[in-house]
């Protein structure tokens, strides 16, 4: 059968791969422990799930405006404004079905055919398989595990071509949980206008961050609005995974692209994940703040647990919920090869699930989630351990 070529140009993204696999084991009834999924294993909020139930019963069901109701564009922008100190106003901000979708129709919006994307190393999968989509040249600039991954404006202002479009920021990162140095932020967003290029940040685990550390925004620079386009989502911070909700917040030309797009895509956001949303970002932040603290406390375990493993490294994860380990000691042992079959036999052989670096543009790493319960978290890493000593 003939497909069209655009759907040639990209894969089956390679964590929801893994997650297949290790359902098919617990078909067979093996026990199988998960660090694959990239979810929260945290419950909505009462509150939000109260919300999206009264939407319900008030039979707000229909269709709505196509970028999201008016109320709330404006929760999203005040807040924004309130926590990071940024100035959009309801005309630079469009709501989207989760955070993919925004990123999906910023790069249709944004990106011609035969521009340069430049998407730093390690990567969130879906990033460069969107910029082959829309038939743009993924750009990839690694970045040094030795500097926690971070990418700096030496490093991207090296790689900048004639027809580079936009740079793909993700800080925390997934999969590795870098933080960029806020200054260093700065010099990339200066960077990008100096260069006229867009900066597209992806702020999905903005609330996520250890040590003390405060959130922060590239949209702080109010004054560089014109090259910063930002790709926000409630899935992780509310544990809203299901529910569907992103947004963007660009100039009003992108967002009206965008809407434009939407209008014959998707149309609007649904109608009760919107006065979820809306009651998520006005109604009590506690769970926020909750979640933090356990994945602050997960994080030590792990990494504790793995650098305790011979042969194993890891870089301190400064966001996020995940652990991104050097596994390369285990290559030329046991039939491994690379971080695929690594996983593959740590799947086999003892029944972890881990997704390979290859899928995130390295080969000596695989990403683990620690968004799952300290008794998994136990089970699993002395499974990993058992596993690198058998080799």
């Amino acid at each position: 059968m003939k497909l069209a070529t655009r759907i040639s140009r990209i894969s089956v993204s390679k964590t929801m791969a893994v997650m297949e696999a290790a359902l098919k084991l617990r078909e067979q009834g093996i026990d199988v422990v998960d660090f694959g999924p990239g979810e929260p294993d945290f419950p909505t909020p009462e509150n939000v799930k109260e919300a999206g139930v009264r939407a319900i019963h008030a039979n707000f069901t229909k269709y709505t405006a196509i970028g999201g109701i008016k109320e709330l564009k404006k929760a999203i922008i005040e807040k924004h404004a309130r926590e990071f100190g940024s100035k959009y106003d309801i005309s630079e901000c469009v709501v989207n079905i989760g955070g993919k979708h925004a990123l999906f129709n910023i790069f249709a919006s944004v990106v011609d055919e035969g521009d340069d994307v430049i998407i730093p190393t390690p990567y969130w999968v879906t990033f460069a398989d969107i910029a082959r989509f829309v038939n743009s040249n993924p750009i990839f600039v690694p970045t040094k595990e030795s500097d926690g991954f971070r990418l700096t404006a030496d490093l991207l202002d090296r790689a900048i071509t004639p027809k580079t479009r936009a740079v793909v920021v993700n800080s925390p990162n997934n999969p590795s949980g870098a933080v960029l140095d806020d200054a260093e932020f700065g010099k990339i967003v200066k960077l990008c206008r100096e260069r006229d290029i867009y900066l597209l940040s992806d702020e999905c685990y903005s609330h996520f961050l250890y040590d003390g550390r405060k959130p922060f925004s590239v949209a702080s620079y109010t004054d560089l609005k014109s090259h910063i386009i930002i790709a926000g989502s409630l899935s992780k911070t509310y544990s809203m995974t299901g529910w569907r909700i992103g947004y963007v917040l660009a100039m009003p030309e992108i967002i009206g692209a965008i809407v434009k797009l939407q209008s014959h895509s998707t149309s609007n956001p649904t109608s009760i994940s919107q006065k979820a949303a809306l009651e998520a970002l006005t109604g009590p932040q506690e769970s926020v703040g909750v979640m933090l603290a356990e994945y602050a406390r997960r994080r030590k375990f792990v990494l504790d647990r793995l650098r305790a493993i011979p042969g194993v490294r890891c870089a301190e994860p400064g966001g996020a919920f995940y652990a991104y380990p050097n596994i390369s000691a285990a290559f030329g042992r046991g039939g491994i090869k690379d971080s695929v079959d690594f996983s593959a036999k740590l799947l086999e052989k003892v029944h972890v699930a881990v997704t390979p670096g290859e899928a995130f543009g390295t080969n000596d790493h695989v990403r683990m989630s620690y968004a799952t319960s300290m008794e998994q978290l136990d089970k699993g890493l002395k499974r990993i351990h058992e596993f690198m000593g058998s080799l």
